[in-house]
């Protein structure tokens, strides 16, 4: 699973300027239009038969079950509003930065040699703009979620663990999210 890839999706939607589109056939055409006409790759993201898609955008199914609903709504915030939610990014990357807020294990390395077992902890943490750029950047690049870790890892060790100069020489380690919420 795309833990920090779906939890940096989720934020995007607090900065839309307009809702999404209420009917299911409104939601289907607004997917194609995004996916550029290509009904099958529609299908495949909703985890539907391309007929299904086909249906909905005749018009001649209006209500689908709520599996399909789900999906309707969380692939369309995907796509909903590219303009705004590049230019909310830009300004957290540039700016404003991002807020992490995660359950997660945290071990770390000690410059002596002595290493703490990672334990689950929770924390709420204001990444400056430069970790925001470079989590956006690997994100668009299509970083594996492991190496979106590494980045977010390397942001909450120099943020929160070394607290600005403290600790030289701690590494930490950023392990099993048991849940994860980005606002930016």
């Amino acid at each position: 699973m795309e833990e920090l890839t779906d939890a940096i999706d989720r934020a995007a939607p607090e900065h839309f300027t307009q809702p999404l589109p209420k009917s299911a056939q409104a939601q289907m055409r607004a997917l194609v239009k995004a996916a550029k006409g290509d009904k099958k790759a529609v299908a495949a993201a909703l985890g539907v038969d391309p007929n299904t898609v086909r249906r909905y955008l005749k018009g001649e199914r209006k209500h689908p079950r709520a599996a399909l609903r789900e999906a309707l709504i969380r692939e369309l915030q995907k796509v909903w509003q590219p303009g705004i939610r590049r230019q909310a990014r830009k300004k957290a990357a540039t700016t404003g930065g991002i807020t992490v807020e995660v359950w997660a294990y945290f071990g770390y390395t000690a410059p002596v040699g002595t290493t703490d077992e990672p334990r689950l902890r929770h924390l709420t943490v204001h990444l400056p703009p430069e970790y925001a750029d470079r989590l956006f950047t690997a994100q668009d690049q299509g970083a594996s979620d492991q190496q979106m870790r590494d980045i977010m890892a390397e942001g909450f060790q120099e943020v929160y663990f070394k607290d600005g100069g403290r600790a030289q020489g701690l590494e930490v380690e950023f392990t099993g999210i048991q849940a994860i919420d980005v606002q930016y």
